[in-house]
């Protein structure tokens, strides 16, 4: 048997009235990959911030090699070998500071003098980028860095600790393929030096590359191990939701009128031109790679950016938004992606990251918010979205990751829309939430047109009537969600089909 980095026995952990852990027995054995899987609200993220000293437990204990541990804080943890990278990447980086200082961040703060000098700063910073494969100019300021390249700084961080435990908490989320087979590369070099590694993730992809041994959590508590080879993916699912998850069918309706249009839309100088229908009724995914082009025609859509050439036309009238308020007043509403960046406000509550957008649609002759009104406006979103909370006044962050996503996707399915744009509306959730968003998305979709853009091949046959696929910036295929044929429709995703063939 493994040794054992880590072992957890009885942890417990409670935020006033509500228990979060409910003694959690853990092994974390060195050398091997645990995949935790968990739906939303299941205390992994409770028991990760125990791990890496943002938390105390309440009880039980908590032993590293043998030793006990109990840090008394993440810098404590990390000298102890205890490396975390968070889901929320700007957890995991400073983004005022270039990538130099971020990747010494933690010497910097132990007053290393080594690295008063730039110079040899930028050469220890450029060492423990090229450990990791990340080619950057370490002199770049992070705040301009696109997501993906922010969380390989966050990796590469974590990596220069040698840790003896790293924890990664959805670390593909915003990775290429080719970055996220890089960050394989280096699980699998970590794991031979006999590093113990939890690796968090809702994605099946990356549980079958990695995992050695699966634990499911649910309610607070382990609720399935699972060892040996062929590992029980199944059963570890059924472990984490306490039942069966049933296949999803969907029952294509038959489509309305166009409501968007665009001819001859080009979203970069070098891209090639493409059109594009999006009809009433009718529930589209967009997939394709991270840097595809998917969240570019989002940003043109919902006026962030300007197209290169083309037309577009809602209602078949012309349309071309020169600002997001413009979107908004036509009816195009875009549930943006990364929701601690971009959506969620942390000092607002529930309610009131429910109806930011829509505050003068509850707002009296003066100006005065009608709290009555926007309350039961938040109610009903909250009951239609399955939102677990205690009251639509309870604070956004006290929500596990899947219930703040349904508050993000839910503000914007409020209201009528023309065209309802949801960018990565299942990031960071488990199965079970997937599915409510899905379902939701696909229930209200009667009188506007839907676009769903989404990484993951498996959302989008679970969401969609039909799938185009995007590569380089231009739409490089077409499918109706029946009877697919998923391998040309993977070598669109990769960019290796060939496209003198009509898309289906």
């Amino acid at each position: 048997m493994a040794a054992q980095s880590i072992t957890v026995r009885g942890l417990s952990k409670a935020f006033g009235r509500n228990t979060v852990l409910r003694g959690v027995d853990l092994d974390l054995p060195a050398g091997q990959v645990t995949a935790l899987m968990g739906a939303n609200g299941a205390g992994k993220s409770t028991l990760v911030k125990i791990l890496c000293g943002v938390h105390a437990a309440d009880a039980g204990e908590v032993r590293l090699d043998g030793r006990p541990f109990s840090p008394s804080g993440p810098a404590a943890a990390l000298r102890q070998g205890v490396v975390t990278v968070h889901q929320n990447i700007n957890d995991g980086v400073v983004p005022d500071l270039d990538v130099a200082s971020n990747l010494l961040l933690d010497n910097l703060a132990e007053g290393g003098g080594l690295f008063l000098n730039r110079r040899r700063m930028r050469a220890e910073a450029e060492r423990i980028a090229d450990a990791v494969g990340l080619k950057i100019d370490v002199t770049r300021p992070v705040a301009g860095l696109p997501l993906a390249d922010r969380q390989l700084v966050a990796i590469a961080r974590a990596m220069a600790h040698r840790p003896r435990l790293l924890i990664l908490d959805e670390p593909t989320s915003s990775l290429s393929l080719a970055e996220a087979q890089r960050l394989f590369a280096l699980i699998d070099r970590l794991r031979q030096e006999g590093v113990a590694i939890l690796y968090i993730s809702h994605r099946m992809s990356d549980i079958r590359r990695l995992a050695d041994r699966i634990v499911s959590m649910r309610d607070g508590q382990v609720s399935g191990l699972f060892e040996g080879k062929p590992l029980d993916y199944s059963g570890a699912v059924r472990a984490m939701l306490g039942h069966e998850i049933t296949e999803v069918d969907i029952t294509i309706p038959p489509p309305g009128a166009p409501m968007f249009e665009a001819r001859g839309l080009r979203l970069k100088p070098e891209a090639q031109p493409f059109d594009l229908v999006l009809r009433r009724n009718e529930v589209v995914a967009l997939t394709g790679l991270v840097g595809s082009g998917k969240s570019a025609l989002a940003e043109v859509l919902y006026g962030i950016a300007a197209p290169e050439a083309g037309d577009m036309r809602l209602d078949g009238a012309p349309y071309r938004p020169q600002r997001p308020a413009q979107a908004v007043a036509a009816g195009v509403f875009l549930a943006a992606k990364d929701r601690l960046i971009n959506s969620v406000i942390p000092q607002f509550d529930i309610q009131q990251n429910l109806t930011l957008p829509f505050t003068a649609r509850h707002s009296g002759p003066l100006g005065l918010i009608r709290r009555a009104a926007e309350r039961a406006a938040a109610e009903r979103t909250i009951a239609a979205m399955g939102v677990v909370c205690q009251g639509p006044r309870d604070g956004i962050l006290t929500l596990s990751g899947g219930n703040q996503q349904k508050v993000v996707v839910g503000r914007w399915m409020a209201e009528a829309s023309r065209l309802l744009i949801l960018d990565e509306p299942f990031q960071g959730v488990d199965i079970q939430a997937r599915r409510d968003i899905g379902r939701r998305i696909r229930e209200s979709a009667f009188d506007r047109a839907t676009l769903v853009l989404c990484a993951e091949i498996d959302e989008a046959l679970e969401v969609a009537d039909r799938i185009l696929v995007m590569s380089e910036h231009t739409i490089v295929g077409a499918h109706r969600n029946e009877s697919i044929d998923l391998a040309r429709l993977m070598a669109e995703v990769a960019g290796a089909a060939d496209r003198t063939k009509e898309p289906a």
